[in-house]
C-alpha cells in the first residue's frame, strides 16, 4: 500500500469514527441531560471508552475522556434499584434515595428523542446540500440481463420496463421500499416472481424462478436473485493511453449511446457486444456535452490476453443528480424501510433474516464505503438520518438493557405501585444482555467475513471481462439496496 493509499484510508477512517461517535453520544447526552433535570444522581458521563485520558469532577458529575474511540456512556446509578438504595446491605456508600416511575421513563425516553432530534438536524442538512441519486436507483428500466440466468430463461429482456413484482407497483430499481424492485424480488416468498413488464408499447408478464447463490457457512445465506441490472447510460471513467478508445478520441465522462445502431441500456451491453465481435470495426454514437457525434473503433487484443478490449474504465455510477427530499419525508421513509425489514424478517416464509441485519462493525464498514466515492459526505449525511431513526426505534423496543424495558419496567413499577423484586430485575437484565451480547457476536461473526482483508485487483477492470459479469451482477443486487 503506497503512502497516498494509506493516507486516504485513514482519513476515510476518521469521517467514519467521528460520525459514528457523535451519533452514539448525542443519544447518551440525551439521557445526561434528562437526568439533571429531573435531579437523578449522575456518577460519570465518559467519551469513549478504556482508561480515561482525561478525567475531571465537575458538579459531583465525573467527565472522562477514554481512549477507545466507541460511543460514550452515562452512568445513572438510580435508574435500576438495588440492595444498595433499598438499606439491604451496611454499605458504606451513601443510600441513594428512590426515583419515580415517571422519572426514570422520561430519562429512558430521553435517548432515543435525541436519536430522532439528529435524524432531524441530518435531514434538515440533507435537504440544504441534496443528497446524490444515480440514475440507475430511480429508473424501472432493465439495462441488462445475465445470460442464462432466470431472467434470461424467463424471457425478460434489457429496455423492458418493470411495471410490477409480485402485484406489487414499482417506481424505482434500489432501495428498501416497497415500491422498489430489488426489494421486491428479495422479500418474495412464492416459488415464482410475477414480474410485469411494458416492452414496446405492450404490457408483458413472466414468471421468474428465482434462485441464490451457494456460499459457505462462514457467510450471510444469500438472498433471492434473478440477476438483472438496472438501466444506466454508459459513461467513461478512464480511458487507457494507446487503446482504440484513444486512437478514436474518446474521452472522460463521454456517453456511448448506441453501437452499431443498438441501443445501450447499460456498459455491460457493450462489453458482451465487444467480446461476440472481437475483429469487427464497430460504429460508437457518443454523447459529449450537448453534442452527439459517432466515431469507429476496433477492439484489440492487449498483449498476453485473450479478451478482446478497446481500453476504457466505466464510471458506473452513471449520471447522479442532487434531490432535496423533505427533512419530514426522509424520516418517514426511513421509518417505513426499518418496519419493511423487520417484517419481512418475522415472516417464517421469508428468506431475510436476523443474521442479515448489520451490527456495529458492518455499519462502519457501511459508512467506509460511502465515504470512498465522490458524493461520500452526502450519502453519509443521508444514511445517517436512516441510522439514527433505526437507533430511536430499536433502543424502544420494550427489552431490559434497551431505553424501552427501562420504559416498560417504569410503567409496571408505576402501575404497581413499587418496583419489581430486586432478584427478578438482575436476573431479567443478565438474561436479556446475554441474549443481546451473543446476537451482536453471531452479525459481527458475519460482518467481519465480508470485509476485504485482501485486495482483489482492480475490480472495474474485471468488469471488461464477460465471464464476470454475472459476479458483477449479483454484487450490486446484493449491495445496492
Amino acid at each position: 500500500m503506497s503512502f497516498q493509499s494509506l493516507l486516504h484510508f485513514l482519513v476515510i477512517l476518521l469521517e467514519v469514527v467521528f460520525l459514528f461517535n457523535v451519533m452514539i453520544v448525542v443519544h447518551e447526552l440525551g439521557h445526561f441531560l434528562a437526568a439533571k433535570w429531573r435531579g437523578l444522581v449522575v456518577e460519570r458521563f465518559g467519551v469513549w471508552f478504556g482508561h480515561p485520558l482525561w478525567k475531571k469532577e465537575i458538579g459531583g458529575v465525573t467527565y472522562s475522556l477514554g481512549w477507545i474511540p466507541a460511543g460514550g456512556f452515562v452512568a445513572l446509578p438510580q435508574m435500576i434499584p438495588n440492595e444498595d438504595k433499598e438499606g439491604e446491605n451496611n454499605s458504606s456508600k451513601p443510600k441513594l434515595p428512590p426515583v419515580s416511575p415517571k422519572d426514570k421513563i422520561i430519562v429512558a425516553l430521553a435517548g432515543p428523542v435525541f436519536s430522532l432530534l439528529l435524524a432531524l438536524v441530518f435531514a434538515l442538512i440533507v435537504y440544504v446540500v441534496g443528497r446524490p441519486v444515480s440514475e440507475s436507483e430511480m429508473t424501472t428500466v432493465i439495462g441488462y440481463v445475465v445470460k442464462d440466468s432466470p431472467a434470461d430463461h424467463a424471457g425478460l429482456k434489457a429496455g423492458d420496463k418493470i411495471l410490477k413484482i409480485d402485484g406489487h407497483p414499482v417506481s424505482r430499481f434500489q432501495g428498501m421500499d416497497n415500491d422498489s424492485v430489488t426489494w421486491n424480488i428479495v422479500r418474495s416468498e412464492g416459488s415464482t416472481i410475477a414480474v410485469e413488464v411494458e416492452r414496446e408499447g405492450k404490457i408483458l408478464n413472466f414468471n421468474v424462478i428465482p434462485i441464490k447463490e451457494e456460499r459457505s457457512a462462514f457467510q450471510r445465506k444469500s438472498l433471492r436473485q434473478i440477476f438483472i441490472m438496472p438501466a444506466q447510460t454508459p459513461t467513461v471513467a478512464k480511458v487507457f493511453p494507446g487503446s482504440p478508445a484513444d486512437a478514436a478520441s474518446i474521452q472522460p465522462n463521454d456517453q456511448i449511446l448506441e453501437v452499431d445502431g443498438q441501443k445501450l441500456y447499460s456498459p455491460f451491453l457493450l462489453n458482451d457486444y465487444i467480446s461476440t465481435h472481437p475483429q469487427k470495426e464497430m460504429t460508437l454514437l457518443i454523447r459529449r456535452g450537448q453534442k452527439t457525434f459517432t466515431v469507429n473503433i476496433k477492439p484489440t487484443f492487449p498483449e498476453g490476453e485473450k479478451i478482446p478490449r478497446i481500453g476504457i474504465l466505466w464510471d458506473l455510477n452513471g449520471q447522479m443528480t442532487l434531490s432535496h427530499p423533505g427533512p419530514f419525508e426522509q424520516l418517514k421513509a426511513s421509518i417505513s424501510a426499518m418496519f419493511n425489514v423487520l417484517q419481512a424478517v418475522l415472516s417464517p416464509k421469508s428468506d431475510i433474516k436476523p443474521q442479515h441485519l448489520s451490527g456495529p462493525i458492518g455499519i462502519m464498514r457501511f459508512y467506509y464505503m460511502l465515504f470512498e466515492s465522490s458524493h461520500g459526505w452526502r450519502l453519509a449525511l443521508w444514511f445517517s438520518v436512516l441510522f439514527n431513526v433505526n437507533a430511536a426505534l430499536i433502543n424502544l423496543f420494550p427489552i431490559p438493557v434497551l431505553d424501552g424495558g427501562h420504559i416498560l419496567l417504569g410503567l409496571v413499577e408505576w402501575i404497581r405501585g413499587r418496583p419489581l423484586n430486586i432478584k427478578l430485575l438482575e436476573a431479567l437484565q443478565t438474561l436479556f444482555a446475554t441474549l443481546l451480547i451473543g446476537y451482536m457476536l453471531y452479525v459481527t461473526f458475519f460482518d467481519v467475513q465480508e470485509i476485504p482483508w485482501r485486495s482483489k485487483g482492480n475490480v472495474q477492470e474485471l468488469k471488461f471481462h464477460s465471464k464476470n459479469q454475472e459476479a458483477v451482477s449479483k454484487s450490486q443486487l446484493e449491495s445496492g439496496k
